[in-house]
């Protein structure tokens, strides 16, 4: 239910600042250690937003990682709340009150050069401690829901960060959002058991007769690979109907859904392995991504 490492493993402990780093290089290190995959396409960005996409992207990543971070559930309302109020700071005309924070630090510029939407990073905030207590979601739609809140709403601020007000841009967005919010629950479900979560809707499973057990013990089966058919099924709607949109999506936007490329090779590779959600395979980084993400750049297609 929240962002998992699913390109590289993180090493232990938080991402340090070293001293002699700046806060955008802090940002771009702690995006790269912990998201790869957006790393690689945030890098691709225009000079104009890169910097605000990268700020945007790293706070995701401090917020996501509370709930891998802390067990004892005051302690991680207390960090969400610390960057609640960082936001409000950040998103005011003050520099002297923005906290010393590198995220926080890159936040308050690409607010003063893009005037950024606080509503968004709430609505990141906000879905974080919603879910922050359970550990599974009880429908398909409530994950769509999650995904658009947690995922649809960074491209939301980049979009704003590239300069760009389009609602087909917004419309593509949203799609993509939820097709990479779904991916993202179905590729982390090999750490279920570590971090005691059912990727997988409650009421899928019990619609293919699958368990929990299945999910916990890593075990593929039949009825757990007909769920994540089902799944994945959904993403994959919601990836084709945002590409769909491509020739009404303004051209400094289409940069901006390039994560669409690595969203959409995972999905192929899960049907090539016919949805064994734990074959080795697709733990391992795929080599096409960087090529294409390259090739559909300068194609500026996503």
């Amino acid at each position: 239910m929240f962002l998992r490492s699913i390109c590289r493993k993180p090493v232990a402990g938080s991402f340090i600042r070293n001293k002699s780093q700046s806060s955008a290089e802090y940002c771009m290190e702690s995006v790269k250690q912990y998201d790869y995959e957006n790393f690689a396409c945030t890098i691709l960005l225009p000079n104009s937003c890169r910097a605000c996409a990268f700020a945007v992207r790293s706070f995701n990543v401090e917020v996501a990682r509370i709930a891998e971070q802390v067990s004892q559930e005051s302690i991680a309302l207390m960090r969400l709340k610390f960057w609640e109020e960082a936001i409000e700071k950040c998103l005011c005309n003050n520099p002297k009150i923005v906290p010393k924070h590198p995220v926080a630090i890159e936040i308050y510029k690409a607010h003063s050069k893009h005037k950024l939407s606080k509503r968004y990073f709430q609505r990141l905030i906000l879905s974080r401690h919603e879910y922050f207590k359970q550990n599974t979601f009880n429908k398909l739609e409530d994950l769509e829901k999650y995904a658009e809140k947690t995922v649809s709403s960074i491209y939301y601020l980049i979009l704003e960060g590239s300069n760009v007000k389009n609602m087909s841009a917004d419309h593509a967005a949203s799609h993509l959002g939820k097709a990479q919010g779904i991916a993202q629950q179905i590729r982390s479900a090999s750490h279920a058991r570590r971090l005691n979560f059912i990727p997988i809707p409650l009421e899928v499973l019990a619609k293919n007769k699958a368990t929990q057990e299945d999910l916990l013990r890593s075990k593929s089966t039949e009825t757990l690979r007909e769920s994540v058919f089902e799944v994945a099924t959904r993403s994959h709607q919601h990836l084709e109907k945002a590409r769909s949109l491509l020739e009404s999506v303004p051209s400094d936007a289409r940069r901006v859904l390039l994560p669409a490329i690595p969203v959409r090779i995972y999905l192929d590779r899960l049907q090539r392995v016919n949805y064994d959600i734990f074959h080795p395979s697709l733990q391992q980084r795929s080599w096409k991504m960087l090529p294409q993400l390259w090739l559909y750049n300068v194609r500026n297609k996503y």
